[in-house]
């Protein structure tokens, strides 16, 4: 199975703190990875390097063969996890801004993924509840036709209502060919989308497999592992 992601001895440095340190691993093509962690662990400074917001202090990142730059970001759908929406916006200004941003985004799938999230592209982004505003951020990025989806902490915050109609959103649209890493710190309510998972702490990967094979291996569940694996955390 080919390959969509290498690091390969990663690191990150923020003054004295090192935020991934020797950082190393394979993701394959047309998987669902999750990258579990606690706080502070290095998630969103890996995956900020794959959206081509951030440059590693050593060591080497591909993606799809490349190094992060202009072909990278063209494949890569990235959802960070704050919102990043300007206030004035509606909707429906939302949609056209990234219409007018990327090449591959697909209006007509934006609409449909709107609509099953009951979201009024009338509405401003300010009167937006956080929930409405996590669907409305997931549904923009699913809409690219990207072979690599980053979502950071797409259930961040959300009720449970919200939290399965995201999951849902999520697997009726990961398509073949595409790629998907997922970062959550609720991983009882997502771990069933997971074909792989890395565990990452204090920079580094910890634990990494396929997930089944993991629950069979161990006896217990992907949430069950994680507990166990940052117990000190």
């Amino acid at each position: 199975m080919a390959t969509i992601v290498s690091a390969k001895e990663v690191t990150k440095s923020y003054q004295r703190k090192r935020a991934l340190d020797s950082f190393s691993i394979e993701i394959s093509d047309g998987k669902i990875l999750g990258l579990l962690g606690p706080n502070g662990s290095g998630k969103t400074t890996f995956m900020k390097m794959l959206a081509g917001l951030l440059r590693s202090t050593g060591g080497e990142v591909t993606i799809d063969g490349q190094k992060p730059g202009v072909y990278t970001k063209s494949i890569v759908a990235y959802l960070p996890d704050v919102n990043f929406l300007p206030k004035w916006m509606k909707i429906k200004d939302a949609i056209n801004f990234y219409k007018d941003m990327f090449k591959d985004f697909d209006e007509k799938k934006c609409h449909e993924l709107l609509e099953f999230m009951a979201l009024n592209e009338d509405d401003r982004v300010t009167a937006l509840s956080k929930g409405m505003l996590e669907k409305l951020n997931l549904s923009l990025t699913l809409a690219r036709k990207a072979k690599l989806y980053i979502l950071d902490e797409p259930l961040g915050g959300v009720d449970p209502v919200a939290r399965e109609k995201i999951i849902d959103a999520i697997l009726n649209n990961f398509t073949e060919g595409c790629t998907m890493i997922v970062t959550t710190h609720l991983v009882n309510d997502i771990e069933r989308l997971f074909d792989d998972v890395a565990f990452i702490s204090k920079g580094k990967i910890v634990l990494q497999g396929n997930a089944e094979e993991l629950r069979i291996e161990k006896g217990i569940s992907i949430d069950e592992l994680y507990r166990e694996v940052f117990k000190e955390c």
